[in-house]
């Protein structure tokens, strides 16, 4: 990779990401979702650990095989933070920073026959406050380890008894009109050096206790794209598409491209 002379790759500043930037973290720009997003869609940046409806939504990209940020359950660091019963909360308060996990949301609520209005907010220090929240990454995370009045709607955990299947939060998405020479190997190799070394990121990571981050990395989140997580999101794309984007890319497409991928790069995790 060494065509890239300036920060071309985008992730996410959440644990969950860190093994799949492990050895490229000089070469890699952190921004919160739906800022990595319009980065990356404007051509800022060539490649990007991007929210699974950015990839939906615009057919810009390839998908790298063998790798994603999924859940088959809870995640504990996507949910609804609420006091009062989901079918009364009137206003969701959204954290500015998410992307597939808004689309999520109204997925689950519709599932639910529910309809309250989304409004976005961006300080944390206030959350416990509010009476329903969307809350994702490290400030989910640091929210459940401090004191609060809420009942958690876990959306990963939510998502798995509405379909029996898997949810894919985010994948290397690479623009097709910036394909660089190794790129797609030098971010498989990112993923295998952070599995081979998880043991020594479970240390060093600053943030929260060693148990937790733990059970986070080897537990919660897998870190590979397997077939179950593809086709498990078929019903994501139609469910997004029939309710609230009806450019959605067809599943059909995407798990095509994706498919697609194993021709492009090696697939052999």
């Amino acid at each position: 990779m060494g065509e890239l002379t300036a920060k071309r790759i985008g992730s996410v500043p959440y644990l969950n990401s860190v093994p799949l930037t492990c050895g490229i973290e000089a070469k890699t720009e952190f921004l919160t979702p739906s800022r990595l997003a319009k980065r990356l869609r404007s051509g800022e940046l060539g490649a990007g650990l991007v929210s699974i409806t950015e990839v939906l939504f615009n057919d810009l990209y390839d998908v790298l095989d063998s790798v994603a940020v999924a859940s088959d359950g809870p995640v504990k660091s996507v949910f609804v933070a609420h006091k009062k019963p989901i079918e009364q909360v009137d206003v969701i308060h959204c954290d500015t920073a998410s992307l597939s996990s808004v689309n999520l949301l109204k997925v689950t609520l519709a599932k639910r026959g529910l309809s309250p209005r989304l409004e976005s907010f961006g300080d944390y220090n206030h959350a416990a406050d509010l009476d329903a929240v969307l809350l994702i990454g490290n400030p989910g995370i640091e929210f459940l380890r401090l004191p609060h009045e809420h009942q958690i709607l876990d959306l990963g955990q939510a998502w798995r008894e509405d379909t029996g299947l898997p949810f894919v939060f985010a994948v290397w998405a690479i623009r097709r009109d910036q394909h660089l020479p190794g790129l797609g190997q030098a971010l498989l190799q990112a993923k295998r050096d952070g599995l081979a070394k998880l043991d020594e990121i479970i240390a060093s990571y600053p943030e929260f206790d060693a148990e937790l981050r733990a059970t986070y990395l080897r537990e919660t989140y897998p870190l590979r794209l397997g077939r179950s997580r593809k086709t498990g999101h078929r019903p994501f794309c139609r469910t997004s598409s029939d309710r609230h984007r009806p450019n959605c890319t067809r599943a059909k497409i995407y798990h095509r491209v994706l498919m697609g991928c194993k021709n492009r790069f090696s697939n052999s995790d």
